[in-house]
């Protein structure tokens, strides 16, 4: 990339941030609205998929075989019956 290229880029970067109306109630009430609704996105997110995501790995890795996942999804696994097997657990 061209030196000329990089420092337009920096300027134009620079002088959106410079003309952001931060005085402006409305626009800091949108900035500040939008980042307490990513704090409750994350929030969520977090309680109700991760930590039941966790919980069924670590219930798959102590009742599932390494043996049968490397027979059903391992290198030399059958790609139709690997297949099919993704398939039903995608589903489930």
């Amino acid at each position: 990339m061209k030196e000329w290229k990089k420092f337009l880029y920096i300027a134009i970067i620079f002088l959106g941030c410079f003309y952001l109306p931060i005085e402006n109630l409305r626009f800091t009430n949108a900035i500040f609205e939008a980042l307490a609704l990513v704090k409750w996105y994350a929030r969520e997110h977090v309680l109700l998929c991760l930590v039941p995501a966790f919980f069924i790995a670590g219930a798959i890795s102590v009742f599932v075989s390494q043996a049968s996942v490397m027979k059903y999804f391992g290198a030399k696994a059958n790609k139709f019956l690997s297949y099919s097997a993704f398939q039903m657990v995608q589903k489930g």
